[in-house]
């Protein structure tokens, strides 16, 4: 199949989308490939803002890290030099200007479902931080709320969880989701953001690549 062929049906489900995340609050762009998205998302973040993030592949996958390192004030919880500190850090960027994410799985109808273990992820993108800005490749969109969840689940969290060898998960050994309900689960928090209010606060920009997990 031609690759413009699949780009055009991108840009239509892309824009589609889009189209119902904005019907629900959130301000929402379509971007063909992650070179427009990392110019879109410098120019909606102004340049006194301080910035930080959670845990993200596909900020990092489109450069978007590495250009807010070397731009804005950033509250980079990789730098701390102990647990306390980095925690502090994690607290202090819910009370960033721009806060950056992915999204672990969005339905076509335009809602967010995310998924985290320690919470702070989720925490920014309820509130705290002046504006979030969710970056998330095509291969997260899903055709409904109980598929993105499963996504989530049974996708994203048990190859998130490779990331971390000392983890004590099931889905560690087995890549399967097994409902944990251990001291390591990554499962702990399971936000669904139907709305965005106020409205504009969270911007999402959908990309047409299949990036992160």
């Amino acid at each position: 199949m031609p690759d413009n062929v699949m780009e055009r049906r991108n840009k239509c489900f892309g824009e589609t989308v889009a189209a119902n995340l904005r019907k629900n609050g959130f301000d929402s762009y379509y971007c063909n490939d992650r070179q427009k998205a990392l110019k879109m998302a410098l120019k909606l973040i102004p340049k006194n803002h301080v910035v930080s993030w959670g845990g993200s592949v596909t900020i990092q996958e489109i450069g978007l890290l590495k250009e807010v390192r070397n731009i804005y004030r950033v509250i980079d919880r990789d730098k701390a030099a102990t647990m306390e500190e980095k925690s502090e850090m994690m607290r202090q960027a819910l009370l960033c200007d721009t806060f950056l994410m992915s999204s672990n799985g969005i339905s076509e109808d335009g809602q967010l479902v995310n998924i985290d273990g320690t919470g702070n992820r989720c925490a920014a993108l309820i509130y705290g931080p002046r504006q979030v800005l969710v970056l998330a490749g095509i291969n997260k969109i899903t055709k409904t709320i109980e598929d993105a969840l499963t996504r989530a689940r049974n996708t994203a969290a048990p190859i998130n969880v490779q990331r971390f060898p000392d983890l004590n998960v099931p889905c560690h050994k087995t890549g399967l989701c097994s409902n944990c309900q251990g001291e390591d689960s990554v499962c702990c928090q399971i936000v669904l953001t139907r709305r965005c209010r106020p409205a504009g606060r969270i911007k999402v920009i959908l990309i047409g690549e299949n990036l992160g997990y």
